[in-house]
């Protein structure tokens, strides 16, 4: 999407805080295993993750959409204390290998793992959310929302992985697929309870503070 995007995000890299073994590890595995390893979040965008929950301080946060884990694991630096990150994927053919990345780190007590449908397990979950991360099946992002907002603390953040769509959302005929994304977009933009802004790192990522 950028002119140089491997430059830029290779300096962006070099000029942010390293991984840890383990979230090295997972992002190794994950391009050697998986045939889809672009959905990780990666170096750069799971420092933004990292900072953001940093600054939130979650004592209760959910993610949709686990994949293998690093976002969760980046996000699972900023709870406080007694804090519980509970992070929701529907593929359990991951379930063991990324239960034991959870189990290797110091947040093992404090990340809980579901596999099921999202809309299904969001609704066992009790509680205010301080942070939201959804990273997921694109076509509900809009339903993700509309079912969180009231479940988000004043202050509270809410955050949408992937709104600029590998720059197809400038494209002149878009995709069915495209256009939900540009209606997300577009619906999320006339909100008047959140502030937000897209961050245009990697494949762009909304966020929303409830307000």
């Amino acid at each position: 999407m950028f002119e140089e995007s491997e430059r830029l995000e290779a300096y962006l890299e070099d000029t942010t805080d390293g991984e840890n073994s383990l979230l090295k590890r997972v992002n190794r595995e994950t391009y050697l295993r998986e045939t889809m390893p672009h959905m990780l979040s990666g170096h750069y965008q799971g420092r933004v993750l990292s900072m953001l929950s940093k600054l939130v301080q979650p004592s209760l946060a959910l993610e949709i959409g686990t994949f293998t884990g690093y976002a969760t694991l980046c996000l699972a630096e900023g709870l406080a204390e007694g804090g519980k990150l509970h992070t929701i994927d529907i593929n359990e053919e991951q379930q063991e290998r990324v239960q034991g990345y959870f189990d290797e780190s110091p947040y093992t007590d404090q990340i809980v793992y579901h596999i099921g449908d999202a809309a299904e397990e969001i609704a066992k979950i009790e509680g205010i959310f301080d942070l939201v991360f959804i990273d997921a099946d694109k076509k509900r992002n809009l339903y993700y929302f509309n079912e969180l907002i009231d479940r988000v603390r004043p202050g509270g953040l809410l955050l949408i992985d992937n709104v600029l769509w590998k720059g197809k959302v400038f494209d002149d005929k878009p995709d069915n697929q495209t256009k939900q994304i540009i209606e997300l977009n577009q619906t999320l933009a006339s909100d008047d309870r959140v502030e937000k802004l897209i961050l245009p790192i990697r494949d762009g990522l909304f966020v929303l503070r409830k307000k």
